[in-house]
């Protein structure tokens, strides 16, 4: 078959006046394969050649063994021996490298998959950084991360917790700024949502089902799979926290907020080619005025001291004398704190903002008081008690006088 290039030249020697016959000599082909190439109306596409290979009638065999389970070439061949396969194993190696390379997946391959208005957000935590404090000591700070799919409308808030309370804390504010919330939230396999496969954390899965949101997990091991917020992440840093210096975390909230409403928000993002504040009133958001809030809590257990109180924070709280050396779980929540014995509700108090207080139920007090102060009949003393059926008869002195006289 004769490619492009002697195809193009042949038909070049024809407009300079040369016959076939002086074609085909200065060429090399053969007069009828001139004429037919000047007679072709397009350039001849090569075709590829079909060899016939000891392999071809297991084929379909080795194709369906490997796919179900992976089988090595020594032991296909071994398989296909007994089918009537004469060649050898390195036939069946090259089979299957064939067959390798077209199921091969790059880790790196990544397929950018845009959402539509309302049908998706994406969350994450990242760690900011240690920062020392006035006594010597570091605590930890992180950034609650989340943006919304469509219009790349962003919302961060730093926080020195990443515990459950503070993971629902941080949707309710996100909603807030948003307006509403999604269909759904991509999240990876932190394990403030995730606790096992497929399972959700029941405290984080209470406060979904309460707003009707899904909460999805990425792939594992596919960080990409949520690169909308991964690279919010970055943009959070680069951006904003890079080279800046806060007095304080209130204070690097309160800056935080102003980035994200006169930077963050309002740039005209590289993708989409808009501005994510101009975007946000397409998206199709549950409106938040439309649920009552959410009521976050915090559980923990202890145990009732003698006193018939419970320590919680600093502060001690009253329960009913009789559960005195109970274990109980304590939840509390911003302004209320339950006091369970298994599900049965003991005690309820309002959160104490203090430090070292005191807070008692009336009738605690009350129970306390009565079951600490003795009741009945009191206690008999200690010793042997002997009582005599008769009377003992009383005789005067001068009997016995008498008597010895």
């Amino acid at each position: 078959m004769l490619n492009l290039d002697q195809f193009m030249n042949i038909r070049f020697l024809q407009k300079q006046g040369h016959s076939v016959r002086q074609i085909a000599r200065m060429t090399g082909h053969s007069r009828n394969t001139v004429r037919k190439l000047l007679r072709a109306k397009t350039a001849p596409t090569p075709q590829p050649r079909t060899r016939s290979s000891k392999l071809d009638p297991h084929r379909d065999y080795l194709t369906e063994r490997w796919q179900a389970h992976r089988l090595s070439a020594v032991r296909l061949f071994a398989e296909i021996q007994p089918r009537g396969f004469t060649g050898s194993v390195k036939i069946v190696r090259g089979f299957l490298a064939q067959l390798q390379a077209a199921h091969r997946i790059d880790p790196r391959l990544t397929v950018r998959f845009e959402t539509p208005p309302g049908e998706q957000a994406q969350c994450d935590w990242a760690e900011v950084g240690r920062y020392p404090q006035p006594d010597g000591t570091t605590i930890k700070v992180y950034a609650f991360v989340m943006v919304l799919g469509y219009s790349r409308y962003l919302y961060a808030e730093f926080t020195r917790s990443m515990d459950v309370a503070t993971l629902i804390r941080c949707h309710q504010n996100a909603f807030a700024f948003f307006g509403g919330w999604p269909r759904r939230i991509l999240y990876d396999n932190m394990r403030q949502v995730v606790i096992g496969p497929d399972r959700i954390n029941p405290r984080f899965l209470d406060f979904v089902r309460h707003h009707g949101f899904e909460a999805k997990r990425c792939r594992p091991y596919r960080p990409r799979t949520k690169g909308k917020v991964e690279r919010s992440v970055s943009y959070l840093r680069d951006s904003f926290l890079n080279g800046r210096t806060f007095d304080g975390l209130d204070e690097l909230n309160a800056q935080g907020r102003h980035w994200l409403g006169h930077v963050a928000n309002v740039r005209v993002h590289g993708t989409t080619k808009a501005r994510p504040c101009d975007r946000l009133a397409e998206e199709a958001l549950t409106a938040a005025a439309e649920l009552n809030p959410y009521q976050v809590t915090r559980s923990t257990t202890r145990t009732v001291t003698v006193e018939a109180l419970v320590r919680y924070e600093t502060n001690d709280y009253s329960v009913p004398a009789r559960w005195v050396g109970a274990r109980v779980s304590v939840d509390a929540g911003d302004q209320v704190i339950h006091i369970r014995a298994g599900d049965l509700v003991i005690a309820q108090h309002p959160v104490n903002a203090g430090c070292g207080q005191r807070t008692e139920s009336p009738a605690h007090v009350r129970e306390r008081w009565a079951l600490s102060v003795p009741a009945g009949p009191p206690v008999p003393p200690k010793g042997c008690h002997i009582t005599f059926a008769q009377a003992v008869q009383v005789r005067p002195l001068s009997a016995y006088a008498e008597v010895a006289s």
